[in-house]
């Protein structure tokens, strides 16, 4: 295979489930309900947040962040994926690759970084309940929330730069969008000292925050044990079970994909583990967060009545 110098004017072929055709037809329609279901519940989320002053709160502040970020999420990859799949274009430009390959690595090491932020939301929550108010502090909420997204597109300008200075052999990507793991694949000259620093940056950003969730939800689950009330005690592990699911899901997968050596990737699982945090999670996110969650249930209710009174 020779060697493809990276320019603008190469673009690349994205391999996608062709190696599984009998799959394509079902993969399309399923990832079309995923993606409409992710598309309604998140910006649900966003709208009843923004209506309701119940939900005014630092929790459902960092959950429309996380809603909005899960949206521009799943958009960024599904478009490419539904096209690649009805086998219209299987091409991507080398601009449209290096775009998406940053986009999509911005928004999850912000999603990453935001994680945490709503972690330390719970721990505040229920370890520092007498505080919470002076400590989730709207400015610091804020605060936070920017740092978190400016830390993701941060992380992403480091990682795409390395690997835009990174020689290439060949033009095809055996993957249905263009991410890191399958451009190191396709290096064609040793890039040990690029994958080290990018191996260090990854650990930085889902690493670290993991081991941060792990060590404050350890303690929420000391301070939950102390709660005498039965009702208080459940009440606290539902909030923060909701969370955890999410942080479970998240971080498994992004492990699995990123802090990996080169030799050891599975394109072809690569890209069913992809399927899941680029399409499935993001659809579970608001059900997770809301399906028994009274505050959002009462909101959408009094939005739904509102429209039908004036209707």
């Amino acid at each position: 295979m020779g060697r493809f110098n990276t320019t603008f004017g190469d673009g690349f072929v994205l391999v996608g489930f062709s190696d599984w055709p009998q799959l394509e037809f079902v993969l399309l329609i399923y990832i079309v309900i995923f993606y409409s279901l992710t598309l309604l519940g998140n910006t649900t989320i966003i709208v009843l947040s923004r209506l309701d002053l119940r939900l005014r709160t630092p929790m459902y502040f960092f959950l429309s962040h996380l809603s909005f970020l899960d949206l521009c999420y799943t958009t960024s990859t599904v478009p490419q994926l539904l096209i690649n799949l009805q086998r219209h274009d299987q091409t991507i430009s080398y601009g449209g690759c290096v775009a998406q390959l940053f986009i999509f690595l911005a928004l999850g090491s912000t999603e990453s970084m935001l994680l945490v932020m709503m972690a330390f939301d719970r721990y505040a929550a229920v370890c520092r309940p007498l505080h919470y108010a002076t400590i989730m502090h709207p400015l610091l909420c804020h605060v936070l929330a920017i740092a978190s997204w400016v830390g993701g597109f941060l992380n992403s300008v480091i990682q795409t730069s390395l690997m835009m200075v990174m020689p290439l052999c060949g033009h095809q990507l055996n993957h249905f969008f263009c991410e890191m793991p399958v451009f190191l694949k396709l290096a064609c000259e040793d890039t040990e000292g690029t994958e080290t620093k990018m191996f260090v940056a990854r650990v930085i950003v889902v690493a670290v925050p993991a081991a941060l969730i792990l060590g404050s939800y350890a303690r929420i689950g000391r301070a939950v044990l102390k709660i005498k009330s039965m009702a208080g005690r459940r009440k606290a592990f539902g909030t923060c079970g909701s969370h955890l699911v999410v942080v479970s899901l998240f971080y498994g997968s992004a492990i699995y994909t990123y802090l990996q050596p080169k030799g050891s990737y599975s394109e072809s699982k690569g890209k069913f583990v992809a399927l899941f945090y680029a399409i499935i999670t993001p659809m579970l996110n608001p059900l997770i967060y809301t399906l028994r969650n009274k505050d959002v249930k009462g909101a959408l209710w009094k939005v739904l009545r509102r429209g039908r009174d004036s209707g």
